[in-house]
């Protein structure tokens, strides 16, 4: 016989069902966030165990990072590209903090990442945190902070410009477009230390490039990436 929850709950996720952030159908009791064929059908790129992969080659000359990847590809139109629109502009933080999870396991047995004891999320500018109400990259620090067990910051590292868009600069005009654009709070918080740097998506790798020379430049002993996906 079904009980009066379990019927409450058929009926509310009958009005206003939960569905999958990456492809929109409905989720099964047992599922959370993603369904689970999305979930199995995700492109992962294993760049965790890859160390010249094509993240850290883009990269490559830039700047002295200790490691760089990104846990999936990003293509337009696709799965990958749903979800990162939920986690942006649908206020679906959960979907950050889940592949944060996803990604800081994958880190944390990752001989590469091994020696992290700081993450510090891209921060945005005041006028674009206000306008969404949060920055979706400190939800992606804060799913990848559980699995590590390693603390993270979202105060550290601020972005005091607001700029442009970077895709139709070239690399040298991307580069100075972000020059000054974020700032170090707090230096003696990030000396000698392995900073794990986190974004959602890298494109150009300009904004990623700024901040880890920023805190380069405060006295962190060494920078790492990770994001969530990669515009190929």
């Amino acid at each position: 016989m079904i009980s009066i929850k379990q019927w409450g709950e058929d009926l509310i996720g009958l009005l206003f069902p939960n569905l999958c952030n990456a492809c929109g159908t409905p989720l099964f009791h047992s599922e959370s966030i993603i369904c689970t064929k999305c979930l199995y059908d995700l492109p992962f790129t294993d760049y965790h165990i890859h160390p010249e992969n094509r993240v850290a080659k883009q990269l490559w000359g830039r700047l002295p990072l200790n490691a760089a990847m990104a846990m999936l590809y990003f293509r337009k139109g696709a799965k990958v590209q749903n979800l990162m629109h939920n986690l942006k502009y649908n206020s679906k933080t959960d979907v950050g903090v889940f592949l944060g999870g996803l990604l800081g396991a994958r880190l944390k047995d990752s001989i590469i990442y091994k020696e992290v004891n700081l993450i510090i999320p891209v921060p945005l500018h005041h006028k674009k945190f206000r306008l969404r109400g949060y920055n979706q990259s400190t939800f992606i620090a804060d799913g990848i902070s559980e699995k590590m067990e390693i603390p993270f910051s979202e105060d550290i590292l601020i972005r005091n410009m607001a700029t442009d868009s970077q895709t139709k600069k070239s690399r040298y005009n991307r580069y100075e477009n972000m020059k000054a654009v974020f700032k170090v709070t707090h230096q003696e918080q990030i000396k000698g230390k392995h900073i794990l740097l986190i974004d959602d998506v890298i494109t150009t790798g300009a904004t990623l490039e700024a901040c880890a020379n920023e805190l380069l430049e405060n006295g962190a002993l060494k920078v790492s990436i990770a994001a969530l996906a990669f515009a190929e």
